[in-house]
């Protein structure tokens, strides 16, 4: 942040991003009339010019005149394509403010990176938690331009971090949080991020031992490509051709000799160099930012190895591959056959490989710690009235005031104060159809998902011990697979019960436990549940319809509560506060809700 912006007053993230929206529509108007103005110049430039050269076929002398009206178009030309370059780049950044503002209106769902390549059905709470799909965490927070940003801050969603780790990323986070300008940067790189590379491919392709890794090969190969041109320079001065023949015929075999291995070590470092200009821009905005945050200073001193900076390595390797690329062009092909010049620049792409291949690798995680933090940053900025939480060296403890669900709109949430711990581990939560007794666990689970991964959480306090977070709430059948929901959501049970085996307590969030089977079962299983779990020292709450579960916590002391949602009516509406009150829910709205719809409940059976 610079000194001009720390004296400007306070502005909110959607005075601000309205401000620098309507700024930049304003220039991107002016230049969108510029450049149909200098479109149209070129055209005008271009037929003059045509039209002087055809009167000018009986002048020939004259012709050099047409020089002059050639050269303004080549100067408007290059002015065109600049103020085209502009246009496209503005564009990114108005993007990143329209989308700064769909996600402070509520209007972000199904617009951005969805994650779905993330999501893996057995995890412990990626699905139950609404973790990647339209409209889920991923997409709220994610504003990462590469693969490397997406894949990172989907690994730090997926498992939770030391505590030192977290403070560290918090503190970054907080580094980050107003630096708008660098936020916009690193956006404007890239109109998508499928166009980002591929970091395992580049980092493997860094590694990976060079197919031309004799020096005899490239001795000969360069040799040759000399010798043929001195033959042809020979050949211009003197009028003889035999050895400019002769050389001719050996350097075309000697490329028959290299052309497989040539073609696979050019091959292998197209596939691996997609997106090089998006991770040069990138490398280039890092090293150049000023950061106070100690993480964010030592992920910048982690790309300084030598004397060439990371974005100037990769922009000199993009250089090479986009000439290895022009091999295919069928007028240069010839001229390969006896110089050999896409071979050499294999061999000079090689030489970058044995001198920086080796950091491809950490430039790469760099970048997506960057970008990760930055994504971190982005939804700190854009929520300032949510805190970053507290963490406590004994557990287990989740302790939360004010807690609401941050994929809610703010205006929309309602939020609770809650806590387990300090000797309470299970509360019984009861209630109507709903009342808010799933998105109430979801807020538990998401906010410690994210307090874990080093962002702020939705709530004015949340103080908490290191956790295992484990759910069943989206337990889905499957019919091609013959999974019945109950058959599903037991091997979910048993997942979390593995996982309180462990050496991090859990926090377990089971909604409408064993729902699959009878009344009976039911009640004598999620009593078995509960109680293994607590006695291994996991804190949960269950939900449930079946008011028989709300007798487990009289079997178990203070270690377990029950708590409950209500709804009442009013003039014929049904309304829910959605807060979580002490005891055990006493209505219920499912007929209600049945007649609510027209289904005639009341109406004798047949």
């Amino acid at each position: 942040m610079t000194a001009s912006q720390q004296d400007q007053p306070a502005q909110t993230p959607a005075q601000v991003y309205t401000h620098r929206l309507a700024a930049l529509t304003e220039i991107q108007s002016a230049d969108q009339r510029r450049e149909k103005r200098l479109g149209y110049a070129k055209l005008i430039v271009a037929a003059l010019t045509l039209i002087a050269a055809l009167a000018f076929l009986h002048y020939l002398k004259l012709l050099w005149y047409l020089a002059l009206p050639a050269l303004a178009f080549v100067a408007l030309a290059i002015l065109h394509e600049n103020v085209l370059r502009q246009i496209r780049i503005r564009a990114r950044a108005i993007n990143f403010y329209h989308r700064g503002l769909a996600r402070l209106e509520g209007r972000w769902a199904g617009t951005g990176e969805t994650g779905d390549r993330f999501l893996d059905p057995v995890h412990p709470y990626a699905r139950d938690l609404d973790l990647f799909g339209a409209g889920s965490l991923f997409e709220l927070l994610c504003t990462a331009r590469t693969r490397a940003g997406e894949e990172t801050l989907a690994k730090w969603l997926l498992a939770p971090a030391p505590v030192d780790e977290v403070q560290q990323r918090s503190e970054a986070v907080r580094d980050l949080k107003g630096r708008t300008d660098f936020h916009e940067h690193l956006f404007c790189q890239a109109d998508t991020v499928r166009l980002g590379t591929y970091p395992e491919t580049l980092a493997a392709w860094g590694e990976q031992i060079p197919i031309f890794s004799g020096k005899g090969t490239r001795i000969t190969t360069r040799i040759l490509a000399a010798l043929w041109l001195s033959s042809v320079a020979y050949w211009a001065l003197s009028g003889h051709s035999d050895i400019v023949l002769a050389l001719t015929f050996l350097n075309a075999a000697w490329a028959h000799r290299i052309v497989k291995r040539s073609e696979a070590a050019a091959a292998s470092l197209e596939r691996a160099a997609d997106g090089l200009q998006l991770l040069a821009g990138i490398l280039d905005i890092i090293e150049q930012e000023q950061f106070q945050a100690p993480r964010l200073i030592a992920l910048q001193a982690s790309l300084k190895h030598g004397s060439i900076v990371p974005s100037a390595a990769i922009r000199r390797l993009r250089s090479l591959v986009e000439h290895i690329q022009s091999r295919h062009s069928l007028f240069l092909r010839p001229f390969d056959i006896v110089t050999f010049w896409s071979t050499q620049l294999v061999f000079a792409a090689e030489s970058w490989q044995q001198k920086h291949g080796s950091q491809i690798r950490g430039w790469l995680q760099t970048v997506g710690e960057f970008e990760a933090l930055t994504a971190l940053a982005g939804y700190a900025y854009e929520h300032p009235a949510d805190v970053f939480p507290e963490f406590a060296a004994t557990g287990p403890l989740f302790e939360a005031e004010a807690l609401a669900h941050p994929l809610l709109p703010i205006a929309k949430t309602v939020s609770n104060d809650f806590k387990l711990g300090d000797g309470l581990q299970l509360l019984i939560l009861s209630g109507p159809n709903m009342a808010g007794k799933s998105t109430f666990i979801r807020s538990i689970g998401i906010n410690a998902v994210l307090a874990q991964c080093g962002a702020p959480v939705r709530a004015t306090r949340l103080r908490l011990s290191p956790l295992t977070v484990a759910a069943s709430i989206c337990i889905l059948d499957s019919l091609s697979g013959g999974v019945s929901r109950f058959y599903a959501e037991i091997h979910r049970v048993k997942l979390i019960s593995d996982l309180a085996d462990g050496t991090t307590p859990v926090l377990f969030l089971l909604d409408e436990l064993l729902s699959g089977t009878n009344s009976h079962d039911r009640l004598a299983g999620s009593a078995f549940i509960v109680r293994s779990l607590v006695a291994r020292n996991a804190i949960g709450i269950v939900s449930t319809h079946d008011l028989a579960l709300t007798g487990i916590p009289d079997e178990m002391g203070a270690r377990a509560i029950n708590c409950h949602f209500e709804d009442r009516f009013d003039d014929g509406k049904l309304i829910f506060d959605y807060k979580l009150k002490p005891g055990i829910v006493k209505t219920s709205n499912a007929l209600e809700l049945m007649r609510a719809i027209g289904l005639k409940v009341d109406a004798p059976a047949l």
